[in-house]
């Protein structure tokens, strides 16, 4: 598939663009990634996605798909022949890797967004409670999805991976800001063993921002941000 046929628009730091970004190359797809300005909307991205104007946002054929689920779930069902599969063919195990996928956006998302971004302490103390609970389940689900072996798809990765895998380092990023380490190996030892694998596979090596840089990224949002109150005092 030729790069300009696919068009996928999104930011480096977003992990659920990320997520696209990982499902493109273990199909081995050319595509086009067109940088957004988290801070400002493009005309492109308000078109191609009018109801929540947010990406990631994948253009195949000049048609739009939006949501970073159905997204990767459509790449791997147009370029099924192409590299590994990512959801599963048997019915009830699909099933399954969406909800464990769904779960990982409803409780991960918005946990590590609050303790990247909230000055509430009260409310990052939760927050930091929620992610704990959330990745002993998810250290509970990979013991039984993964049969002893090394990914949640077993013997490769699959969408709960994928799904999973694009928050690594944001939850790396989180340590440094808030000195909480959230995969732990008293309290997730496969999950360690797990992230480890991962990050290994080069579909995702190549994609996934580093902490460090995740932070700097923050930083520079927060001082903009800050900037812009300053200059305009109806915004706050």
């Amino acid at each position: 598939m030729a790069a300009e046929d696919v068009k996928l628009i999104g930011t480096w730091a977003n992990p659920l663009v990320v997520r696209a970004r990982i499902a493109l190359n273990l199909k081995g797809i050319e595509y086009e990634f067109l940088e957004e300005d988290p801070t400002k909307k493009s005309e492109l991205l308000l078109k191609s996605n009018p109801v929540y104007k947010r990406f990631p946002v994948l253009i195949h054929g000049g048609k739009p798909i939006c949501h970073s689920l159905f997204i990767v779930e459509y790449i791997d069902q147009v370029w099924s022949s192409s590299g590994i599969p990512i959801l599963p063919a048997d019915a009830y195990d699909r099933v399954i890797s969406l909800f464990w996928a769904n779960y990982i956006d409803e409780t991960l998302n918005s946990h590590i967004r609050e303790l990247m971004w909230n000055e509430d302490e009260k409310i990052k103390a939760e927050s930091k409670e929620k992610l704990f609970t959330a990745l002993l389940l998810l250290e509970e689900a990979f013991v039984k999805c993964s049969k002893g072996k090394s990914f949640f798809g077993g013997d490769t990765i699959n969408l709960v991976d994928i799904s999973l895998g694009s928050y690594i380092n944001c939850l790396k990023a989180v340590k440094i800001i808030t000195g909480k380490n959230f995969l732990d190996k008293t309290k997730t030892p496969r999950l360690v063993e797990w992230a480890e694998c991962f990050c290994s596979v080069e579909a995702a090596k190549k994609v996934l921002p580093e902490a460090e840089k995740l932070v700097e990224f923050r930083t520079f949002l927060k001082a903009k941000a800050a900037s812009r109150a300053a200059a305009d005092p109806s915004s706050k």
